[in-house]
């Protein structure tokens, strides 16, 4: 029998692998059996860690404020990034996506779930294509909205500090836009992954400075999207652009900004500072974009071979090792590029 097991966040540190009720199937919904299921780094290791600002302030949605509260609390159950699995059930009224067909979508780390239909709708990974590779939509469409923010033009100079999972995608998202990229990095293996998914120069930022390595070249980069998620990227993100540059933070940072002097560069250059969440686009894009559009351009890029994302998977796990695989994210987050869990009978 299918086990529906489900990844749970006890507390900070400690994670178990239970079980839980298959959800009934209602009108306008299919059951989803889940093959794959890939992990956020950055996001997740906040709940793991108990460091994500939901668990410890509320978010008013209304006034779209932080405030005294909490938003989450543990156990969390079923956190997850992204999601590949089989229509293995569709209520009467549903007719697409088919039973039977393979999908993408977002559910969590559990071995099943019902899901609306209309959530599912293009998310059809099409014969022959790798359904590992349905676990970037998410992170593509993340490492496509900091691209659309930074506003490439052709012949733009670009720098992205970060070259993770995200970084990397930004990084081939950059080039296919044009931009001539110079990615940022401290490990090695991430550098060389760079290069091949198009950055025509890498710097290894344990070496020296990255802004006065590009101002050596163009007098500072057009434009920075910063995907570390340290503050210390941000200000040196802040330090390279040229005078009244663009800095994308895309990061996901977490506590006070320490190292963050906005009394320098950010005030003296003019520097644009630019928030990008996948929570939506860019303002001057939303009457054309959404993240769905993100997610299934991505997808196409993917599925049409000019971005390689199955080459960043770097550990795929049984579910049953879930936490194992979260000790290994928190000690040697250097190792890991992008883990995915592996659902079997």
């Amino acid at each position: 029998m299918w086990g529906m097991r489900v990844i749970t966040f006890e507390e900070p540190g400690e994670v178990r692998v239970g079980l839980e009720s298959p959800a009934e199937l209602v009108a306008g919904a299919v059951r989803v059996r889940t093959l794959y299921s890939g992990v956020s780094a950055g996001t997740e290791l906040t709940a793991y860690r108990g460091t994500n600002p939901y668990l410890n302030r509320k978010w008013d949605t209304e006034r779209r404020l932080f405030v005294e509260g909490q938003t989450h609390a543990y156990p969390l159950a079923g956190w997850g990034y992204q999601e590949v699995g089989e229509v293995v059930e569709a209520a009467p009224d549903v007719a697409d996506p088919p039973v039977g067909s393979l999908v993408w979508g977002i559910w969590g780390h559990r071995a099943e779930a019902v899901v609306p239909a209309d959530k599912l709708v293009g998310h059809v990974i099409p014969p022959g294509a790798d359904p590992l590779t349905g676990v970037f939509a998410r992170v593509g469409a993340i490492a496509l909205n900091g691209v659309h923010a930074a506003d490439v033009h052709l012949g733009d100079q670009l720098a992205i500090f970060g070259q993770g999972v995200i970084g990397l995608l930004a990084t081939r998202l950059a080039v296919l836009s044009g931009a001539r990229v110079v990615a940022a990095d401290a490990i090695p293996d991430r550098l060389e992954l760079a290069r091949r998914f198009g950055a025509a120069e890498t710097f290894d930022i344990s070496s020296g400075s990255v802004a006065e390595f590009m101002r050596k070249r163009v007098e500072g980069a057009d434009t920075v999207i910063e995907l570390s998620g340290t503050h210390a990227g941000l200000h040196e993100a802040i330090r390279t652009v040229r005078r009244g540059g663009r800095v994308v933070a895309a990061g996901f940072y977490q506590g006070d900004a320490v190292g963050l002097r906005l009394g320098e560069e950010f005030h003296h250059n003019q520097v644009q500072l630019v928030s990008s969440q996948i929570g939506g686009v860019a303002s001057w894009l939303a009457h054309r974009w959404d993240v769905e559009r993100m997610q299934r351009t991505f997808m196409e890029l993917v599925h049409r071979g000019e971005v390689a994302a199955g080459e960043l998977i770097s550990h795929v796990m049984p579910v049953d090792r879930a936490a194992e695989a979260f000790d290994l994210l928190d000690k040697h987050q250097s190792e890991v590029l992008q883990l995915v869990f592996e659902f079997k009978e």
